[in-house]
């Protein structure tokens, strides 16, 4: 497996922006994709965001448009940039790394909390 740690939540107030970071204690050359998730308390863990190694992106069509998946492969990080948040984005959000090797890998999670 990957670890992973991710880091950059915090509290924001609504319209403002918070850029997430995951960083994967394995070379980005194990890993097919990572991706990022997110949890609100009583909901079910739901998808933001996926880019492949290739560099291929896909999103949540909810949330194309305000957030924003990118790779630094030589940190063997990834980011997600959130923009224009509302007080329903407020969530944990999750990293996961998806390699044929090493399987399916979460981070622990980081907590969002956007006020109104």
């Amino acid at each position: 497996q990957v670890q992973l740690v991710e880091s950059g939540g915090g509290l924001v107030q609504a319209g403002g922006s918070l850029r997430l970071s995951c960083s994967a204690s394995r070379s980005a050359f194990s890993i097919d994709a990572m991706g990022w998730y997110r949890q609100a308390p009583g909901k079910q863990r739901e998808f933001i965001a996926r880019i492949t190694s290739s560099g291929s992106r896909n999103y949540a069509d909810v949330l194309k448009g305000r957030f924003t998946i990118a790779t630094d492969n030589a940190k063997n990080t990834v980011y997600l940039q959130m923009n224009s948040l509302k007080p329903e984005d407020t969530a944990d959000y999750y990293c996961r790394a998806d390699g044929p090797a090493t399987g399916t890998s979460w981070g622990q999670g980081t907590q969002v909390t956007v006020s109104s």
